[in-house]
């Protein structure tokens, strides 16, 4: 039997502990991640346990009647360790979804953990929700160059890269978010998109002190001005460019061609993969070419993210796909 009890402080050392030994889990599960927005989520975060031991973990939220596998972070899911196998994982889920529909949950809206940023397989979360009649609700496509076999970079890219040598830039790792944010990132998105960062300066100072050997900036100057950057979040299997922005002149400097060639050849490429994110908008339905084919022009190919939404109510229907006719070889 699973129990299933909602996070609050006292387990904050056995949550961080389980997210180190897991098979499927990065620092932005740590609570000290979850929660630097917390004033913007209402937390019900879950854990797992079998008797004593502590089994799975969800990071989430709620809103009204629905929880959500945390709104706050670019994936989520159930986190497993390597020990548990797709029986557990099944009834796992069933013991989630009973003890939301218990709470008066109607819906859960889960995220998955996209497999290249697992320490092995790790997908038996998508299976459950097949049974419990999950309907796929959004699909990311997210670009992704596998180093271990590497497409070579187009010549458009290349380009960039010789004027970038041509005059001469430079790439750094800086600590300078303030420059980057004001001079370069938030001027950028509010011309082409009327937004702002996901983080506010504040919040990503903070997220780099807390998080120092992962969260990390690299910059390239022009002119003794910050030309182009971009934060990058690191994981044990993953390169992952959280934000990518450069002045109006990187076709005429070649400041961003030059940045991204210098961390997929140089800095990054022993890392197993490079993640670019995402070049679609409204819930996957439309894509961005142009910033889709820059990516490409990498090397970078698609790898789907999804998105599902199940009815508590459905828990029932894990109760009946678990049968035994003994080892069949």
């Amino acid at each position: 039997m699973y129990r299933v009890q909602v996070y609050n402080a006292e387990y904050y050392m056995p949550w961080n502990e389980f997210v180190s030994r897991s098979k499927n889990g990065t620092f932005l599960f740590h609570r000290d991640f979850i929660e630097y927005h917390k004033d913007r989520f209402q937390d019900f975060s879950l854990l797992i346990f079998e008797g004593q031991k502590l089994v799975a973990l969800l990071p989430a939220n709620k809103a009204g009647d629905v929880v959500h596998s945390h709104q706050g972070l670019t994936y989520g899911g159930l986190v497993i360790n390597s020990n548990a196998k797709l029986a557990n994982v099944v009834a796992i889920l069933k013991a989630v979804l009973a003890y939301l529909n218990d709470n008066n949950v109607t819906t859960l809206y889960t995220k998955t953990i996209p497999h290249i940023y697992h320490q092995i397989p790790a997908e038996e979360l998508e299976y459950a929700l097949f049974i419990a009649n999950a309907k796929l609700v959004r699909r990311d496509a997210m670009s992704v160059i596998e180093n271990t076999y590497a497409i070579k970079v187009a010549s458009n890219r290349m380009e960039g890269v010789k004027k970038g040598i041509a005059n001469n830039l430079k790439v750094q790792e800086s600590d300078d978010f303030e420059d980057f944010w004001q001079q370069v990132l938030e001027p950028n998105l509010l011309a082409k998109h009327e937004a702002k960062p996901v983080h506010t300066v504040d919040e990503i100072l903070k997220l780099k002190a807390l998080f120092p050997n992962n969260i990390k900036l690299y910059t390239v100057s022009y002119n003794n001005a910050i030309a182009a950057g971009t934060v990058i979040f690191e994981t044990d299997t993953v390169a992952h460019a959280q934000y990518i922005s450069a002045n109006a002149d990187k076709g005429e400097t070649g400041s961003l061609d030059f940045l991204y060639h210098h961390l997929i050849t140089k800095v990054y490429a022993d890392k197993k993969y490079f993640d670019f994110g995402i070049s679609n908008e409204q819930q996957g339905r439309k894509l961005n070419q142009g910033l889709a084919f820059w990516k490409e022009s990498f090397g970078a190919r698609t790898i789907a993210h999804n998105f599902y939404e199940v009815q508590t109510a459905d828990y029932h229907l894990l109760d009946t796909i678990l049968f035994n006719s003994g080892t069949n070889l």
